[in-house]
């Protein structure tokens, strides 16, 4: 064990964060990416595009659920969560240099339906995520302890990945999506495999007696939160896979060459996914944490998700050129910065550490679920002629969010101090 791990100084808790961080930035450049190829380069319709993206949440369901199971009682290659990290990132990394050439991996394959295809490789990208994600979480519990340690380990987490996750979208803005793409499978494939070299896991985690664990599992909370935050995944999910079509229809001039159009609606989306991310990773620790000391994490989360679902709304009726887009995105993401801190934070004291990967398994239920059921969007969306029905949608799912939300029982003010605020 190297000196940084035992004294859990930042470079270890950065170093312990890098796994996580690229799986984010895989999915990132996914939601960049994903609809805006196979709209412009193969000639997706809508509706077929949310069935690409329908692959994930398959994966998800499945993934992320067993391999959490898995991983709670496996040892091999020197570790628990080691192993489905150092596959699950290399897996990764190929998919993501794969995903502007599915019309060559189709050749290879001797397939011509470029639907199948891109099924194909977007299933293999996220149930490669999906192999790893849990185990990137789940080693941060293993590896520290609980308390103020353990949520300095998320807030780590969120704050690099964050940072990287705007990064990605930057990138793409700036310099094109072939670029994100090129540079990013490096850093999946980096990020995922160099940390696993330079962290000790223990053979052993601490169980508890099977009292114990019944005690600490909440069932009735725990389908709360579930619930709750399905609902605000379901309208996220759709934004990041139908906003390139409001894009092109309500704020790319009509009229415009098409290879034009294409890239300044490339650009948008990645401009204004760098806007919410930018907003996701710093909101955290400088405001949320004060704020949910103050009142308490579920009620700042449901805060966060009601303005969310006014953003939405605002964006539906007001966003017609590109800077009230990415005003109204800051906006919304508030909501985001919360989804993606808070209900970890929520739902860890609900459940036992040494079912750890298991409960993160289920978890993620309650996100790739709602991801599934956002390929309806789709189709309604097909059928409508104002795009701008997409933002009705997702405010109406972060409203319904934010309304469960406030059925979660809250923590004890002494419970609140687990999360710090700011990052050390």
């Amino acid at each position: 064990m190297l000196d940084m791990q035992k004294r859990l100084n930042n470079l270890f808790y950065a170093t312990l964060s890098l796994p996580s961080t690229a799986m984010g930035f895989a999915l990132c450049i996914q939601i960049s990416a994903l609809s805006w190829i196979l709209s412009t380069r193969f000639n997706l319709e809508i509706h077929e595009i949310g069935i690409v993206w329908a692959a994930g949440p398959l994966a998800g369901i499945f993934g992320q659920v067993i391999i959490g199971l898995i991983s709670d009682d496996a040892w091999f290659w020197g570790g628990r969560r080691r192993p489905f990290i150092l596959i699950g990132g290399t897996l990764a990394a190929l998919m993501v240099f794969l995903l502007p050439r599915i019309d060559v991996v189709g050749k290879l394959l001797g397939i011509d339906d470029m639907v199948i295809v891109a099924v194909i490789i977007a299933l293999t990208l996220d149930l490669s995520i999906n192999i790893s994600f849990n185990p990137t979480r789940s080693i941060i519990a293993d590896l520290t302890p609980e308390g103020e340690a353990r949520t300095r380990g998320y807030t780590w987490m969120q704050t690099v990945s964050g940072f990287f996750g705007v990064m990605a979208y930057v990138i793409g803005a700036t310099m094109g999506n072939d670029v994100l793409i090129s540079v990013g499978a490096g850093i999946v494939f980096v990020f995922s495999v160099v940390p696993m070299f330079f962290i000790k896991e223990e053979r052993e985690l601490v169980k508890k007696n099977d009292t114990a664990a019944a005690t600490k599992a909440d069932w009735g909370q725990l389908w709360r939160i579930y619930i709750a935050h399905g609902f605000a995944w379901l309208g996220v999910q759709s934004m990041f896979v139908y906003t390139y079509g409001f894009i092109q229809q309500q704020l790319v001039p009509a009229g415009l060459e098409t290879k034009a159009a294409d890239a300044m609606s490339g650009q948008i989306i990645a401009y204004a996914f760098a806007v919410l991310n930018t907003v996701g990773f710093l909101l955290p620790a400088l405001v949320l944490a004060p704020l949910a000391r103050r009142i308490g994490r579920v009620h700042t989360q449901a805060g966060c998700i009601a303005i969310m679902a006014v953003g939405y709304f605002l964006i539906a009726t007001m966003a017609r050129t590109p800077m009230m887009l990415y005003a109204l995105m800051a906006v919304v993401g508030i909501g985001w910065s919360a989804m993606v801190s808070l209900p970890f934070a929520i739902m860890s004291d609900k459940v036992d550490k040494s079912r750890m990967g298991f409960f993160m398994g289920v978890f993620n239920l309650s996100v790739v679920l709602p991801q599934l059921m956002s390929t309806g969007v789709g189709f309604v969306l097909k059928k409508v002629p104002d795009q701008s029905t997409l933002y009705i949608i997702c405010g109406t799912s972060l409203t319904i969010s934010a309304a469960l939300w406030c059925l979660v029982k809250d923590e004890a003010p002494a419970t609140q101090a687990a999360m710090p605020a700011r990052a050390h």
